[in-house]
């Protein structure tokens, strides 16, 4: 319910999805409404256990006005975003009372978001999520650092990149790439957590054969990590809450048995790691598409900051009928829109009907198939995906302050990444010039799109002198 919020008609429409409501254009529609209106301060800050808060201040119609009720809709999308990208347990909002009171039956064990305050409040940060009503000028300072991670190339390392199709792994002498190897697999699917050791620990002792010595081994893989601890993550879905700890342990324990020191982030902050290594540039948005969407940030002193970045629930689409993430029950998320979810979901209305039985990463090829073989449908599938991409870049920039966004993953190799490049910029130029003269969207080459994140991942550990 979106309680009298307007939702605006994008000028250049995804050729396979002609009700697609952009974020970016209805939360700038509001703002200027009401900053017409006279607006009210509304404040919202998240608090991490680290201590560190995130601050972002925004506006609302007042109390009172006849559009006010607008105020909940705008609320409520804003904080999803903010709580998937930045995380937090207590979540401070300052501003019209109605607004805070909204968000506290939203964000409670029986609102609308229970999933994300059961996820956010005991699987992540493992303790009760809340939130707290005050005046604007209560709500505290911002406070967050960062650290400067990877560059580390020296020695024999090894790099690996999970994800819920594939892992990958590389072997790494410095600097020097000496072997890489790709793998399907279905983790998504596994209840034994002994299931992910075996697997991860094959694909590192294969990588570890392949040279003199292992000194080193960094990691990316999907979901939250926080201290080597995967918290929540769509690979581990299939396992049982009773067996979960064996998941949290699952890193400490491959590190304490390759008897190696190892590092594991997120998989899209090592896409962003990747675009700062090869760029040679900071402020870089990185964002993969592959069994999901995976973000990750460098920010414009060259830090990745202790921040989610979990933009697969993110909204980008306020249309009232768009479709549902399967996991976390809400709209218009991220995850339908930059991945093979979006590939499958589009499919049908580009006319393929994909065979029955095959593997995702199966299904995924024979629609790139018929890309590159000229199916007219499937290239509107990916015309599809670039202006998504356009006017989701627009929303992001709101939220990060980036020079570059790097595009990659398994969606967009061959000609399907050219494609979601060019209509993504087309946007930007058509609805955003002011943003397209400042943010260049770009793609790596074909070899760094399908394994680069496995070779920058092998970077992140420093090799402490003996």
């Amino acid at each position: 319910m979106n309680h009298g919020f307007r939702l605006i008609e994008p000028r250049i429409l995804p050729p396979l999805d002609h009700d697609f409501r952009p974020a970016s254009l209805a939360n700038r529609a509001f703002r200027r409404a009401a900053e017409e209106a006279g607006a009210a301060p509304l404040v919202f800050a998240l608090e991490r256990p680290s201590g560190e808060i995130s601050r972002y201040e925004t506006v609302a119609f007042p109390e009172g006005h006849p559009n006010a009720p607008a105020n909940l809709f705008y609320a409520e999308r804003l904080v999803k975003f903010l709580l998937w990208q930045r995380g937090g347990y207590r979540l401070y909002v300052g501003g019209p009372e109605g607004v805070g009171r909204h968000l506290q039956a939203c964000y409670s064990p029986s609102g609308e978001r229970s999933f994300d305050e059961r996820f956010l409040g005991e699987q992540v940060y493992e303790r009760p999520f809340e939130v707290i009503c005050c005046a604007p000028e209560q709500v505290p300072a911002g406070r967050e650092s960062g650290k400067h991670l990877g560059h580390h190339l020296s020695g024999c390392r090894i790099g690996f990149d999970l994800g819920a199709s594939d892992r990958k792994v590389s072997a790494v002498i410095d600097g020097n790439v000496v072997y890489t190897e790709e793998t399907v697999w279905e983790p998504r699917k596994q209840a034994d957590p002994g299931y992910h050791y075996r697997e991860i620990l094959t694909a590192l002792k294969t990588a570890a054969s392949k040279m003199p010595r292992v000194d080193a081994i960094g990691g990316s893989s999907a979901g939250i990590i926080i201290d080597k601890r995967p918290m929540v993550a769509s690979l581990f879905r299939g396992v049982p809450p009773e067996r979960f700890d064996e998941v949290r342990s699952l890193f400490l324990r491959i590190e304490a048995e390759m008897g190696a020191p190892l590092e594991v982030i997120n998989d899209g902050d090592v896409t962003a790691l990747a675009g700062a290594m090869s760029l040679g540039e900071n402020g870089i948005l990185g964002i993969a598409m592959g069994s999901s969407e995976a973000a990750g940030y460098v920010d414009m002193q060259g830090h990745i900051l202790n921040w989610l970045s979990e933009l697969a629930f993110a909204p980008v689409d306020y249309n009232p009928q768009a479709p549902t993430d399967e996991w976390s029950g809400d709209a218009g998320v991220g995850a339908l829109y930059f991945s093979q979810q979006c590939v499958f979901r589009l499919a049908p209305k580009a006319g393929i009907e994909i065979p029955s039985g095959l593997t995702d990463a199966a299904r995924l090829k024979f629609v790139q198939e018929k890309l590159e073989g000229g199916h007219a449908g499937a290239r509107q599938i990916w015309e599809s995906m670039g202006v998504y991409l356009g006017y989701a870049l627009a929303h992001y920039a709101e939220f990060y302050t980036f020079k570059h966004a790097l595009i990659l993953g398994r969606c967009t190799s061959g000609s399907g990444g050219s494609l979601i490049l060019e209509n993504a910029r087309r946007v930007l130029d058509v609805e955003f010039p002011e943003l397209a003269g400042r943010i260049q969207v770009q793609l790596p080459d074909e070899k760094s799109r399908r394994v680069g994140q496995s070779i920058a991942a092998a970077s992140l550990p420093e090799i402490k002198p003996s």
